[in-house]
């Protein structure tokens, strides 16, 4: 047992020593796959095995809402009400005719694709851990759009729990967003590791650009269901702090990103939540969604408080939220 025990810590002290020599290079996992890396490297293998059957042809799929005509009173009612259900449910849904035009989609997705495909060395002067510091280009004009969307989505959100249009938006729920532009080269081994592991988002909402390569999955009813790419289309989703605000009526719930073979994979994620330079706003359950029958499930927290925990404890297989839980005395 002994040998085991530091065989083990033998195999983990060497893989932090190659995972800090490996962000040294500053060239990613991109820099990896360039090398002509068969096998990768220990410190990517998958932590933990996962036995959650995968549902090709399920009677759940997520839902696609289509926004045109949402200035008609009957459509809106109709949009209102789908969001609704798939915020109760699901948690996750895609959304057409969002107003941001397919020419700056794609110019978003060409734009990280240049970024990640220039020379290592042009790269490095930009690798960093601080999100603070940021690439823009293209960036400046699909971040201003996506905003205009995410405000819209709030306001269809805020009717969706039988509030004021601009209940949302006055808890400045959009107050701030953070852009990750993600690239996920080939992976010679994607059976071993994960393109993202699973988790829930740590935000109020989460509005998600995504090629057609495919990949992404959301955890439903114990079964990963695909969330299959639609020309055009906006993936959105619930964050772990609209659960909160909420007092579970919409649901944060946890997906992930495979690793394939197939090309690389390119996404854009817009995190709406204020991550830079926090306030001491407090965000609890909203009042007028509680009752005797429903009283508030979560403590107030800020969101610079609900990020630090998160971050701590992301990778330790508990989910975050619950430690905000009320106990009954509470």
């Amino acid at each position: 047992m002994v040998d085991d025990l530091e065989e083990t810590a033998c195999l983990c002290s060497f893989s932090n020593f190659f995972y800090y020599a490996f962000d040294e290079t500053k060239a990613g996992v991109k820099g990896l796959v360039d090398a002509g890396i068969t096998q990768i490297p220990r410190f990517f293998h998958k932590s933990i095995s996962d036995d959650i059957p995968v549902l090709k042809d399920s009677q759940f799929s997520v839902p696609i809402i289509d926004l045109k005509g949402f200035n008609d009173p009957i459509k809106r009612k109709e949009i209102v009400d789908r969001v609704r259900e798939a915020s109760e449910n699901g948690g996750f849904f895609q959304i057409i005719n969002h107003s941001i035009s397919k020419s700056v989609m794609e110019e978003m997705k060409e734009g990280v694709r240049r970024f990640h495909e220039q020379e290592t060395e042009v790269k490095k002067a930009f690798y960093t851990r601080d999100y603070s510091k940021a690439v823009m280009d293209i960036l400046v004009e699909y971040s201003k759009q996506v905003m205009k969307v995410g405000i819209f989505l709030f306001e269809l959100i805020s009717e969706a729990l039988g509030l004021n249009p601009n209940h949302l938006y006055n808890m400045d729920c959009t107050e701030g967003h953070l852009v990750f532009c993600h690239y996920y080269p080939p992976c010679p081994q994607p059976e071993l590791t994960m393109g993202t592991n699973k988790h829930a988002d740590m935000d109020f909402l989460t509005v998600l650009l995504q090629d057609d390569i495919g990949g992404l999955q959301v955890l439903n009813d114990n079964k990963w269901i695909d969330v299959s790419p639609q020309p055009g289309a906006l993936v959105v989703n619930i964050g772990d702090l609209l659960q909160l605000i909420t007092n579970d009526r919409f649901k944060s719930v946890e997906h992930r990103v495979l690793a394939s073979h197939d090309g690389r994979r390119i996404s854009i994620a817009c995190f709406f939540a204020k991550y830079v330079n926090p306030t001491s706003k407090l965000y609890g359950p909203i009042k007028e969604l509680l009752s005797e029958n429903d009283p508030p499930k979560y403590r107030e927290t800020t969101v610079q408080e609900y990020i630090s925990y998160f971050s701590e404890k992301c990778n330790e297989g508990t989910k975050p939220l619950d430690r905000f839980k009320l106990t009954k005395k509470e």
